[in-house]
């Protein structure tokens, strides 16, 4: 009878023992479980923080020279002002004019190298990405809302809007108001 109640106790201790036991295995498991999933994601932490700082060093390459083209923009617009308002039949400034076309030519070809480029919206459609409107102009020759008249060239750098174009807008024609005559 001893003998049965020793078997029974260590019967039961074995069992106590083995329930600890695959609690403690599931909890371990558990841990693991917990372990891997916070590893995974550090390392997908580690992987975005190194695509983001990727992409701002690409960011700053590409638009490094913003503020620089921006402030030569002042510059070629004056060349052009000067050319336009300058008479081209004057032999006197002959050489002048080919002189500036020449440094403008040269202007255009480096800001095209650097992917600098101008918006000359004349005739199209009204967009206010990229133009903001000075004016808007009755006109009945082309649609509404197109653009009639360009006062300032606007500029993208790398795709990105620069400097809008500033523009004169067209809206159509206000209907004839009847005279006092008619109306009576």
């Amino acid at each position: 009878m001893a003998d049965e109640q020793l078997d029974e106790k260590n019967l039961n201790s074995e069992e106590a023992g083995a329930v600890n036991g695959d609690a403690r295995v599931q909890e371990l498991e558990e841990q693991l479980a917990a372990a891997k999933d916070q590893s995974l994601r550090a390392a997908a932490d580690l992987q975005n923080i190194r695509r983001r700082a990727e992409q701002d060093v690409e960011k700053a390459h590409k638009f490094a020279l913003e503020k620089f083209a921006g402030d030569l923009l002042p510059i070629i617009d004056s060349l052009e002002r000067g050319l336009e308002l300058s008479n081209a039949d004057d032999d006197t400034i002959k050489p002048m004019r080919e002189g500036i076309e020449l440094t403008l030519k040269m202007f255009h070809d480096t800001l095209k190298r650097y992917n600098l480029e101008a918006l000359e919206p004349h005739g199209e459609p009204f967009n206010a990405e990229h133009h903001q409107a000075m004016a808007m102009q009755e006109s009945a020759d082309v649609e509404p809302n197109s653009v009639l008249k360009v006062f300032q060239k606007g500029y993208l750098l790398n795709g990105r809007l620069l400097r809008p174009a500033m523009v004169v807008v067209s809206k159509s024609p206000a209907p004839a108001q009847p005279s006092i005559d008619e109306k009576a």
